[in-house]
């Protein structure tokens, strides 16, 4: 395979305190023991950056460490997350993986010259489908299009893995929409790897898949039909895969999604990236001592500052502030109690996944502590990795990639 041909399995991974390589690669390489390649993407946003104060070059840096140190031979990637014309250039040195997101452009209006030069090179759908299509999603395809250009000015030709993100947005896209925006993309001669549509349902930060699961099994289903439709009749690359954003924690579909990749043949990118934040946090609580306290401490600020926390997440989360605890109860936690509200155990009554959302957003909080964080991950490192190796290879690749 190409050093820039991204495999059939891929996991996007976030590091935000650039600490937890090594246990994320960890549970690709058990994956690999079970004969199963998983390909890790470390991928971390430009809004992630700033509110932590990092730079691209950190997430490089800690992905090469980590595949040095544990002799990882297969490809990895750094992405370059949710992007647009004018966050992209910090990222160029550092990435070779961009997720160009356009959400922002859906619903602009494409010029009447566009959409008719676009419906008259596309004869074999109906014309008003086509234009009514295109009214909607040519601009955020045009959009992308002048993106992934000035990343290929800087890198070149077939030098880095182009995803087109229309997720995050109002509604979903139905497969006959996602067509028609393939075929757009094929014209922008953008040669996507990963496309990220919207599903239905609700995909919360953190938590559960909330929808009607047999409806997204039949979406994802035919989307994975249509991918392979547009890749023989439009010239895109082969390995075009569907990506699955805010994919942590979606026990329901994960059963629905491994049943149908079996089906299909057809590989996945299922975004993991908040969900190794939160295992952070537990490491520290179980620990006890100071790790409890100091993850104590961060839920009573983050409590304390919920509305401006969620403000910028209001879309992908949904909190009941009659649910979150007042930290002065929290503070009795034990760290059993704390481990107990915060992981993601269904089965456990004391979970709590109004206050496991509000501290997956909530991840500024401990970047404003600085060293003190830091310090207290270094001194709690076996117990922090060895919860997030195992969230991610227990809860996520096992059942997606495994079972």
């Amino acid at each position: 395979m190409e050093k820039n041909s991204l495999g059939k399995y891929s996991l996007g991974v976030g590091d935000r305190f650039a600490h937890q390589a090594e246990a994320q690669l960890q549970a690709c390489l058990l994956a690999q023991k079970q004969g199963v390649e998983i390909i890790p993407v470390w991928n971390k946003s430009n809004r992630e950056h700033n509110i932590i104060g990092s730079e691209p070059a950190s997430v490089r840096a800690a992905a090469d460490s980590a595949v040095r140190n544990l002799g990882w031979t297969r490809a990895y990637h750094v992405d370059a997350d949710h992007i647009n014309f004018e966050t992209v250039d910090r990222f160029l040195d550092a990435s070779d993986f961009f997720t160009i997101d356009v959400a922002d452009w859906i619903g602009k209006p494409a010029s009447a010259a566009q959409i008719e030069a676009f419906a008259t090179r596309h004869p074999e759908f109906d014309r008003s489908f086509v234009a009514a299509t295109a009214a909607k999603y040519l601009a955020a395809i045009t959009e992308a299009g002048r993106i992934y250009r000035k990343i290929e000015a800087a890198k070149g030709k077939n030098n880095f893995i182009p995803e087109v993100s229309m997720d995050e947005t109002d509604s979903p896209q139905t497969p006959a929409e996602l067509l028609i925006i393939l075929v757009a993309i094929a014209d922008e001669k953008i040669p996507i790897q990963t496309i990220a549509p919207k599903f239905t349902g609700r995909f919360n930060k953190g938590v559960d898949y909330q929808g009607n699961v047999e409806k997204f099994t039949k979406e994802f289903s035919v989307d994975i039909a249509t991918i392979a439709q547009a890749v023989e009749k439009y010239d895109l690359p082969r390995n075009l895969k569907l990506s699955v954003h805010s994919g942590s924690d979606k026990f329901s579909i994960y059963g629905p999604i491994r049943e149908t990749l079996r089906k299909t043949g057809a590989g996945v990118h299922l975004k993991t990236a908040g969900t190794t934040w939160l295992e952070e946090l537990i490491g520290l609580a179980e620990a006890g001592g100071d790790g409890l306290a100091l993850a104590k401490e961060i839920y009573a600020h983050a409590y304390e500052q919920r509305e401006a926390l969620c403000a910028p997440y209001a879309a992908v989360i949904d909190i009941d502030p009659q649910r979150l605890p007042a930290p002065v109860a929290a503070e009795k936690w034990s760290a059993d109690q704390f481990v107990s509200v915060l992981r993601h155990d269904p089965k456990n009554p004391a979970f709590n996944n109004h206050v496991r959302q509000l501290l997956h957003v909530g991840f500024k909080v401990a970047a404003k502590l600085g060293r003190r964080y830091l310090d207290l991950l270094e001194k709690f490192e076996t117990v922090v990795a060895k919860n997030v190796t195992e969230n991610l290879f227990e809860r996520h690749i096992r059942p997606v990639f495994l079972d």
